[in-house]
């Protein structure tokens, strides 16, 4: 399955992941479904066996918002999983685009 996050929302969910990851723990990732797909939600199980590949749509690294990296962090380390949730302050966030 491949997904589609706009880059600045991948930035700072990669952190995120990779810290799960470093330390071995297995945890959830849900994000809210494009109507393109439906209007439901999708959620993984991931895992540090799984390969993952993060692909950006340009070549500059976003700048991070340690504050909206902390919120990540936060929903990751509950037993909700990591949960795609909007940029404080941002006006509105694209829906990611699934991908079979």
């Amino acid at each position: 399955m491949m997904v589609d996050f706009d880059d600045r929302f991948l930035a700072h969910a990669q952190l995120v992941i990779e810290q799960k990851l470093r330390r071995r723990e297995t945890f959830l990732f849900s994000w809210p479904d494009d109507n393109s797909v439906g209007s439901g939600r999708s959620t993984v199980v991931l895992h540090a066996s799984i390969p993952l590949v993060f692909r950006y749509a340009e070549r500059r690294p976003v700048e991070i918002n340690r504050l909206w990296l902390n919120l990540l962090r936060d929903t990751a380390n509950a037993a909700s999983g990591l949960l795609y949730v909007p940029e404080p302050g941002a006006r509105m966030m694209p829906l990611p685009r699934s991908h079979v």
